[in-house]
């Protein structure tokens, strides 16, 4: 069990983890300790950001942003960029979309794709962190609703795990596809219930990437009839941005 959540971090994070042996069976187990993953990526960005209170707004969005690409190691934006450029040279083609994701080069699609998405979220976190802003929808010192972010990216992960066909044999993903069913669901609803202790905070977060999730897990079925890493990571990239956003609004 402690293994399975030892390659869940490793894999998703840069955090320093011991060593342990990286089997089909323990990656599969794997899947269900994603949302933890999320969650402790989102307490140390409440933690960064509250250290942070007393630095102007914008540094401080900087700090945060370089802070979350560095502890991610930039696994998901890697997924946004190749999606960004398979999707627009893709032009509809299912075999066409998937060797350009194969392709390690970045084109201008997917250079825009990071740009955007970065300056989304930039913009929230200069709303977010900086100085004075009180917490989110918890009413203390603590900014808690950046927990909602990777905790809800990373969850999405296991229900799209769930529902939906990994349609590459040899992919990173391609051993998740194994993984224990019951524990991902008990994992999805534990982040449900989790997002929903946030109360009104938490209702417009999870709305939001509902929303996202359901929209990128349709152009998938239709454009791959299923999805990859590469799609998951942009989907992951995609749910973060937009929950940042709803937080605000």
């Amino acid at each position: 069990m402690m293994r399975a959540a030892v390659i869940a971090f490793a894999f998703l994070t840069r955090l320093p983890m011991p060593k342990v042996a990286w089997d089909v069976q323990a990656q599969a187990a794997s899947l269900k300790w994603y949302p933890l993953v999320g969650a402790v990526l989102g307490l140390i960005f409440v933690m960064a950001a509250w250290c942070l209170q007393h630095v102007p707004a914008i540094p401080a969005a900087a700090v945060m942003l370089t802070l979350w690409v560095v502890v991610t190691g930039a696994l998901h934006l890697d997924g946004l960029a190749d999606s960004a450029d398979a999707w627009i040279g893709g032009m509809g083609d299912r075999e066409r979309t998937l060797a350009i994701m194969k392709d390690p080069r970045c084109g201008p699609a997917g250079v825009m794709s990071l740009i955007v998405v970065s300056l989304v979220k930039f913009a929230a976190l200069t709303a977010v962190v900086g100085a004075g802003l009180p917490a989110i929808g918890a009413g203390g010192p603590l900014p808690w609703a950046l927990l909602l972010p990777p905790l809800l990216a990373r969850g999405a992960l296991v229900a799209l795990f769930l529902t939906t066909p990994y349609v590459r044999n040899n992919g990173l993903g391609a051993p998740l596809r194994g993984a224990p069913a019951f524990g991902c669901q008990i994992a999805v609803l534990l982040t449900i219930l989790s997002t929903f202790a946030f109360g009104y905070a938490g209702a417009k977060a999870f709305i939001a990437a509902l929303l996202v999730g359901f929209l990128w897990r349709r152009a998938c079925m239709k454009r791959l009839s299923g999805f990859t890493g590469d799609t998951a990571g942009a989907m992951v990239e995609l749910i973060e941005a937009a929950t940042l956003i709803a937080l605000l609004l």
